[in-house]
Formats: C-alpha cells, structure tokens, sequence
C-alpha cells in the first residue's frame, strides 16, 4: 500500500492480518487504514514512484536480512542439538552434558544457551557461580564512604551476557510460577523491574550452577527454596 490510492482498494481485514503475522498491537487495522488513505500531500512529479522504488529496495534487504537471520538461528539449533544428542554417548565431556541440563532450565531458548556457552564457557566449567553473576552483572556493586553504602547496579560486566541473562530471567519470571512468584514479591517489596529481574536471574544462575554440579535436569516441582 505505497500510495493512498491503492491503500483505498485493501480490505481491513488484510491489515489486520498483517498487522497480526508482524505483532503490532500498537495501531488498529482502522487506525492504519485512516492515516493510509488521509489526503495526500501534493509533491512533485515522479516523487511518489520514485519513493515507492526506494521502499521496494528497502523492503528486499529486510528480506535478505531476515533470511540470514533464519539461517544463524538454524545453525545455532544444528549446533547446540548435536551436542544434546551426543550426551547420551559413551566418552561424552563436559560440555555435551551442560547443554542438556542448561536447556532444561525455564527461560533457556537458543540465543540465551548459545550466548552463556560463547560467553562464559570457562565459568560454566568450572561451575562458578561467583565469575557468572560477576560476568553477567547480576552481583551488585556496594561502594562505602564513611557513614554512606550504596548498593549500584554492576556495569563492569560482558554486554552480550548481561543482556542474554537478562532475558533469560525476563522468560522464566512469565513462565516459571517459581520464578514469577520471585518477581512479583520483589516488586511489591519496591524494587524496580530491572533490579527484580536482576534478583530473579542470580537464583537462576545457583540454580544452574547446583544442577551442573550434580548433574541433574531441572526440576519444576522442587520447591521455591530450591527451584529458584
């Protein structure tokens, strides 16, 4: 619909599908209708078809970006399940078992195991919780002067951790009832959303620490204490 002329001959029900396929709730397909086929500002000659070549231009490197998008996304998957599918097999290391376990955990998708394994491959190791909450910003940083302590958010951390934890927390805390419990309490107590999902992200990082040590999936029906 590049021009109002043809946005007259679409239907509302085409834009809000197409709305819908893209997740927009922001607007109604009334609302995008109305300011589609509001009364065009005059220009000049040849501007409406040169505008609407450079958005056809636009809209193809949105497509090859989206496609290259797919095609990492279905490499990280090809990568992380062969090493899932190798944990059963005889002379497996370390690694291969901390993906199955990590995937267990609520809030895990690709990008968040494929980051925490870039990022922190060493700490997981290890099983150090410590150097994970210190890597991902989730361990606060308190600064005392004489009579004054303050309690501030960490910002010497690795970014593309810190954000993937992050989200991470933000999942689990929608779709954990422990977790979202967690989140909620902290909430009502005053705490930020940031500050809370930073709270809910250090439980889950000893959470996943404990079951690399011990070799264990997660478990939803333990309790709050040691769920999350």
């Amino acid at each position: 619909m590049p021009t109002p002329e043809k946005a007259k001959k679409i239907r509302e029900g085409t834009v809000a599908r197409l709305l819908k396929s893209h997740r927009i709730r922001r607007f109604t397909a009334a609302q995008v209708l109305e300011r589609l086929r509001a009364t065009p500002v005059a220009v000049a000659p040849g501007t409406v078809s040169a505008a609407t070549a450079h958005l056809e231009a636009v809209a193809k490197r949105l497509q090859l970006v989206n496609r290259q998008i797919a095609d990492a996304d279905d490499q990280l998957d090809r990568l992380t399940g062969q090493l899932a599918e190798a944990a059963d097999a005889p002379g497996q290391n370390k690694e291969q078992r901390d993906v199955t376990i990590l995937r267990s955990l609520p809030g895990v998708g690709r990008i968040v195991i494929a980051t925490l394994l870039a990022e922190a491959s060493e700490a997981l190791q290890r099983r150090d919780y410590q150097a994970l909450r210190c890597l991902s910003g989730v361990a606060p940083v308190t600064k005392r002067s004489g009579k004054s302590c303050v309690v501030l958010m960490r910002q010497a951390a690795d970014v593309r951790l810190r954000n993937a934890v992050y989200h991470w927390a933000r999942v689990a805390a929608q779709n954990d009832p422990t977790c979202k419990a967690r989140y909620k309490a902290l909430r009502a107590r005053g705490h930020g959303h940031a500050r809370a999902l930073r709270s809910v992200a250090d439980r889950l990082l000893g959470v996943a620490c404990a079951m690399l040590k011990t070799g264990s999936s997660f478990d939803p029906n333990l309790t709050a204490k040691t769920a999350c």
